[in-house]
């Protein structure tokens, strides 16, 4: 294996979560160059292609959030081009990025997930809006069916008009998942699996904002407006049982390399979502996690990018 590498790290594109690729990107490229890797970052457009041949690199680090980035788009060019690259594979992602489907393969597995309404694209939100307050009520959280970073999502813990946020999350395309609203303690836990190794899971982490704040786009990304507390403060049997339910979620999911679930802790557990891409900015919960277990943000991104080129390309014939 060579000791220096020359890797490609992917950013931005044209979703809604460009900026924040950027600056998970410019973070993994500053902490693979520390290693004496040659690191070119390369954008997520029409030139993508050639900029990657171009570069040869020996591997790609996706540092990608949204759609086409995202949901396993991108990493079907990759794998037809025949280049190993950082994180699942084209069904992982498109399985993560999906709410509605990775929930039914959680359903499956015997994870716990809450109640929801499935939103067709194109639905006229006042009889959506009729269709979810029959089904489960008006507290409810309301999401685009393949969306990240809480865009396009609405929280109604007391109820109230549903039409207006229905609105905004079909805008998204591609339809919406609306969930009964439950309540409790936010916590997310990573999950790091090197190739040739066994999925691990990180300790978990706590997320705390201001009150009657809730863990949005502006408290995500926004220094100081969010506090991840490492480990979270519950019950020692609640945070295995956490741990558990990542790794499964993981697998379930058919992922690899990295992943992080996201959880509400109250009398219940209940899994909401899986991303497969976590994010790597200053705020970010996966790369914390990860300096909680002693590891840092240079051996992570290596870790990770040594991960892939042991993988080597994905198999795209059948």
């Amino acid at each position: 294996m060579p000791t220096a590498l020359k890797i490609a790290v992917l950013a931005g594109g044209s979703s809604a979560e460009a900026e924040v690729s950027r600056s998970s990107a410019g973070g993994i490229a500053s902490a693979l160059r520390t290693w004496g890797h040659e690191v070119v970052v390369i954008e997520l457009d029409r030139e993508l292609v050639g900029a990657l041949r171009a570069v040869d690199p020996d591997v790609v680090f996706p540092m990608l959030h949204g759609p086409p980035g995202e949901d396993g788009t991108v990493q079907g060019l990759l794998a037809m081009l025949g280049m190993p690259f950082v994180g699942s594979g084209v069904q992982g992602s498109a399985a993560a990025m999906d709410k509605y489907l990775a929930k039914a393969l959680f359903q499956a597995a015997g994870l716990p997930v809450v109640d929801d309404v499935l939103i067709a694209p194109e639905t006229d939100s006042e009889a959506a809006a009729e269709r979810v307050r029959t089904a489960i009520g008006d507290r409810v959280v309301i999401k685009p069916r393949r969306q990240g970073s809480a865009l396009g999502v609405t929280l109604l813990p007391n109820g109230g008009d549903l039409v207006q946020p229905l609105r905004e999350a079909l805008g998204y395309g591609g339809g919406a998942l609306v969930e009964r609203h439950v309540t409790g303690t936010e916590a997310t836990v990573g999950v790091l699996d090197e190739h040739g190794a066994d999925a691990v899971p990180l300790p978990v982490t706590e997320i705390t904002v201001a009150d009657g704040e809730w863990y949005d786009f502006d408290n995500r990304y926004t220094p100081g407006k969010s506090e991840h507390i490492i480990p979270a403060r519950l019950p020692e049997t609640r945070l295995r049982e956490l741990e558990d339910y990542a790794v499964r979620a993981h697998r379930c999911l058919g992922l690899r390399d990295f992943s992080r679930a996201d959880f509400i802790v109250g009398d219940s557990v209940w899994l909401l979502e899986v991303n497969a891409l976590p994010g790597m900015t200053s705020t970010s919960l996966f790369p914390d996690a990860c300096r909680a277990a002693g590891i840092d943000f240079a051996e992570m991104a290596e870790r990770l990018a040594l991960s892939a080129l042991r993988r080597g390309p994905d198999r795209t014939e059948q």
